[in-house]
């Protein structure tokens, strides 16, 4: 499968990325689709003229990303190293974290450079299927997937276009966009908190392998400084055994020999506590970077209660704005025919008038 899929597909362009997804239960917060920076590369498929991006990862060598490039697409940057864009036929949002701005900028111009390509493809397919359409009808159903699909979803939907002619009308867009200003803030803070435990999330899985080696380490030097400590004893004894012997005993070169042994063996033991104080200080700072990290899912909990508190307010203001604008209407309504039965009244008065001076001049 997969020599078949290089010799078909050609590499265009490839960059490193923290990749994300949407999450389909709130469509707000993101979900980390890798534990680390992946490959996102650009394809082009010459048989079936078509431009994808993908990004395999994990043990198992699983999809990430595989999502076809349309003309519709749109890829948003939404801070210095982020970027998203929504692929309608996955029902998704896919968010790219950039080590730096430069690499963000330089799949941003691709990614334009390709959808561009896309759209090109897409008009020389159509123009050749209407050629052939002119020879031959084609049934509905052989109408290609690409014409079939359904139309790419919008993330920014329109804006509301309100009329403000009264001064009720101001004060209530003024709240409005005070409060929607505030929620932009809150997005920002939100995604700088999502970045920072990304981050923190990163730091410890590293610390986390590095301790689970250490502890593999540390288990086999207890071992070592168990044999090494019984060799001790051992070469203790012996020479305690030798000196007791007297004349029978051995030179002095072999108890010089015998002392320089116990010294490094001593040495190595103090090297290896040593080591050891040196990785349960490691497991101390593992603690505190739990910490920090459980003290940024608070925030970033908070952050999504303010946010959710703000959205509330804002329809709020947009339901009161919508029913001061109905109110207006309405006694504007009510006004006007108050006018048109004023009119008449005065138009009757008028002829009443007119009767009253006739009856006096009479």
């Amino acid at each position: 499968m997969y020599p078949h899929h290089r010799e078909r597909e050609q590499p265009i362009f490839s960059a490193r990325a923290h990749v994300f997804q949407i999450d389909p239960a709130t469509k707000r917060n993101w979900i980390p689709a890798s534990k680390h920076a992946v490959t996102v590369s650009f394809f082009y498929d010459a048989n079936r003229n078509v431009y994808r991006i993908i990004s395999v990862g994990g043990t198992k060598v699983r999809a990430i990303i595989n999502c076809s490039v349309t003309p519709s697409m749109t890829f948003t940057k939404t801070s210095q190293k982020f970027g998203q864009w929504a692929d309608s036929r996955a029902n998704t949002v896919y968010g790219l974290g950039f080590a730096t701005e430069q690499q963000l900028h330089q799949f941003a111009e691709k990614f334009k450079e390709v959808k561009d390509a896309a759209r090109l493809a897409r008009e020389k397919s159509q123009d050749k299927e209407l050629a052939n359409t002119a020879l031959t009808i084609a049934a509905p159903q052989d109408l290609s997937d690409e014409l079939q699909s359904p139309p790419v979803m919008c993330v920014n939907g329109p804006e509301d276009k309100l009329f403000r002619s009264q001064s009720a009308d101001i004060t209530l867009s003024s709240e409005k966009e005070r409060i929607k200003k505030m929620l932009s803030e809150g997005s920002i803070c939100e995604m700088n908190l999502e970045a920072e435990l990304f981050t923190l999330q990163d730091s410890n899985s590293k610390l986390v392998a590095a301790l689970h080696e250490a502890n593999a380490n540390v288990e086999q030097w207890k071992k070592q400084l168990t044999a090494y400590q019984e060799e001790t004893e051992r070469l203790r004894d012996q020479v305690a055994e030798l000196e007791a012997h007297g004349g029978h005993g051995p030179s002095d070169l072999l108890k010089d020999e015998l002392t320089q042994s116990l010294e490094e063996l001593e040495s190595l033991l103090k090297a290896k506590d040593e080591e050891i104080h040196i990785l349960q200080n490691k497991k101390a700072e593992y603690h505190e970077m739990e910490h920090d990290r459980d003290e940024a899912i608070r925030r970033l909990r908070e952050m999504e209660m303010r946010n959710s508190e703000l959205e509330r307010r804002i329809q709020n203001s947009e339901q009161n704005l919508n029913n001061s604008l109905e109110d207006r209407d309405r006694m504007d309504s009510e006004i006007q025919r108050a006018i048109e039965i004023l009119d008449i009244k005065i138009f009757d008065l008028n002829d009443l008038r007119q009767s009253l001076v006739k009856l006096i001049d009479k």
